[in-house]
């Protein structure tokens, strides 16, 4: 049983790259790891052995890993472009907004945080400007609390 009921929705390639990263740590990291602690166990005594313990704390790293790959890709669902509705801000959805204050104008589309990359104009959802720009409209103005204070910004447009 999942330890959260999180529904998080992807896109196609979002969903893909999860599936990947899942089954090269399965594969691949696993059987690196085994053998890491293989090869400290044969050093003889584990009572001083630095080694084997730190090949175990990367295994129980590495499995902790694999369980909220689990975790989120059984509680995952993928998000089509096409039932998406632009005329207000929700995952998947590009929104060009307006800081009020310093009149910067910039685009990000919504994602999961997975998914973010700022780089890319990918803010997530979970971030302090996703929470204050879902549900919005174009028009409305919004006061985002950000860690560094509060920035108000206005909904120039929403696309899909």
């Amino acid at each position: 049983m999942s330890q959260s009921q999180n529904i998080s929705y992807f896109t196609e390639e979002g969903l893909k790259k999860l599936k990947e990263e899942l089954h090269f740590l399965k594969t691949k990291e696993r059987a690196s790891v085994t053998k890491q602690i293989a090869e400290a166990r044969d050093k003889g005594d584990l009572s001083e052995n630095a080694e084997y313990d730190a090949a175990r704390e990367a295994q129980g790293m590495l499995e902790a890993r694999i369980a909220k790959l689990e975790d989120t890709l059984s509680n995952a669902r993928l998000r089509d472009a096409s039932s998406l509705d632009a005329s207000k801000v929700s995952i998947l959805t590009k929104v060009k907004i307006k800081n009020t204050k310093t009149n910067q104008v910039v685009e990000y589309t919504l994602v999961t945080q997975s998914e973010a990359n700022l780089k890319e104009g990918k803010i997530s959802v979970d971030s302090p400007i996703g929470k204050g720009l879902m549900g919005k409209k174009v028009g409305d103005k919004v006061d985002v609390t950000v860690p560094a204070g509060v920035i108000p910004f206005e909904i120039m447009a929403i696309s899909i």
